[in-house]
């Protein structure tokens, strides 16, 4: 984060997202000033708040896109959640604190993810050895048998040692070495056990998740561990047994702490749909604790501690991006409280058939980069002229115009029908045919859709 400027920020940010320069700038501020305050006395660090960011704008414009490809150009934990799927405490549904839980989950996967990439050198090794006895198994010595009482309480019986390895064993294992480091064993079945999940535990665990308890670490002694054996080829047994191996050296404690610490320090909450939670109160109706539901969201905002079931989580430095239309409501209907706690606001503009010719182009991963990689997979080569690009663009944003305008969004329409008959008949035709898309192919695809959204304004 610290090798990135906030022009910087802004050029990545442009590799996914047209326009919105306002909204790219606000956030690249807003990341920036974390690696600032990192630098100041850990006194003043406390004192430094993140200046939430309240973003308005009509759906489809890049409200949502904007915050995931920041959090994850810093590699941040990031929970994306919806206003309306909380209520206010009393009634049924979700509970705001559980929007903490999430990103906590989100952190902890992150942290494993990158130590088991750190581990992989390490895991290697012994994931080879394991794959070898496997493969070229030396006889086991007889045992007593387990103990039942220990099954019943769930203890793992002492594993049978394996005896000396006679040299035909050895020189088996040497050859299969060799063999398998080339890669010519990857086929070959083998024999693997795998642990099963108690499906209490899993129960609990989901039961714990709401309610901030590990009650999945909790019961899991009570349940004995099941194991199953697998027949799989060698790539799938490696791949299971290094992820088994990999969780063995990753140190939980360690992980935890360092989870709950991005979380506190790095953590970005985007809550959308904000606009449908404000507004007065009717006093009756399925709204009835929208005003409420704002007032539980507080706390969070402006800083309190949440359980969770790793452990207490401090939100006073997590960075709340609040986004909503706004095309009823409007942000002075908040409650002045939770305006108070969103000091940024930036207005993202309505896109335009320019902006959509952009979009079609210019990202790293486009809407019509995408439909010529997925018909390339067949073997049909698709191109598309500067004229259908542009004529693609603009009926995009006459429909958008004649009906709801849903942005960015009503192109995804466009494109899967304009290229819906080259979609089905594609596994039909010849590898390496080519197809040109041109301005008048376009309209003969996507003429329809315009005249039945014409035809529907007039229409009961």
């Amino acid at each position: 984060m610290e090798q990135l400027t906030p022009r910087e920020i802004v050029a990545e940010l442009d590799k996914y997202i047209i326009g919105q320069d306002k909204a790219k700038k606000a956030v690249a501020i807003a990341l920036r000033n974390r690696y600032r305050r990192s630098m100041l006395s850990e006194e003043l660090q406390e004192n430094v708040l993140p200046k939430n960011i309240l973003m308005i704008g009509s759906t489809g414009v890049g409200k949502t896109e904007i915050a995931r490809r920041l959090a994850k150009l810093v590699k941040a934990p990031f929970s994306k959640v919806e206003a309306t799927k909380f209520t206010e405490v009393g009634y049924v549904g979700r509970d705001v604190e559980s929007i903490i839980r999430d990103l906590v989950e989100a952190a902890l996967r992150m942290v494993k993810a990158e130590k088991m990439v750190e581990a992989e050198p390490a895991v290697q090794a012994i994931v080879e050895e394991r794959l070898l006895k496997l493969l070229a198994p030396a006889p086991q010595r007889e045992s007593a048998g387990a103990n039942p009482f220990q099954v019943l309480f769930g203890q793992n019986p002492p594993e049978p040692q394996e005896p000396e390895i006679s040299p035909e064993t050895a020189s088996e294992r040497k050859n299969l070495r060799t063999r398998l480091e080339k890669g010519e064993l990857e086929e070959w079945r083998v024999s693997v056990e795998v642990e099963e999940n108690s499906p209490y535990a899993d129960a609990l665990g989901a039961t714990g998740l709401e309610m901030g308890i590990n009650l999945q670490e909790m019961v899991s002694g009570m349940f004995p561990k099941r194991t199953k054996k697998r027949t799989v080829s060698v790539r799938e047994a490696r791949r299971i047994l290094t992820n088994e191996e990999a969780q063995n050296m990753i140190d939980r404690d360690e992980a935890t702490q360092e989870a709950i610490r991005r979380t506190e320090q790095e953590g970005i909450v985007f809550l959308d749909e904000i606009d449908k939670i404000a507004g007065k109160e009717g006093g009756s109706g399925p709204d009835v604790s929208r005003e409420g539901v704002q007032r539980d969201i507080l706390p969070l905002v402006e800083g309190s501690t949440v359980m969770t079931k790793y452990g207490p989580v401090n939100t006073d430095h997590i960075l709340f991006i609040a986004a909503g239309a706004f095309h009823v409501s409007k942000p002075s209907d908040l409650i002045p409280e939770l305006q108070g706690r969103f000091p940024i606001r930036v207005e993202l503009e309505s896109l335009k058939a320019s902006d959509f010719q952009r979009i079609l182009t210019e990202p790293q991963y486009s809407l019509l980069k995408q439909a010529s990689a997925l018909l390339a997979a067949e073997g049909i080569e698709v191109t598309f002229t500067e004229c259908a690009i542009q004529e693609l663009a603009e009926m995009s944003a006459r429909v958008n115009e004649s009906t709801e305008n849903i942005g960015a969004r009503r192109l995804h329409t466009m494109v899967e029908k304009m290229l819906e008959e080259i979609s089905y008949e594609a596994s039909e035709l010849p590898e390496g045919y080519k197809l040109e898309i041109g301005k008048e192919y376009v309209r003969q695809r996507v003429e329809g859709i315009i005249m039945n959204n014409d035809l529907s304004r007039y229409i009961l």
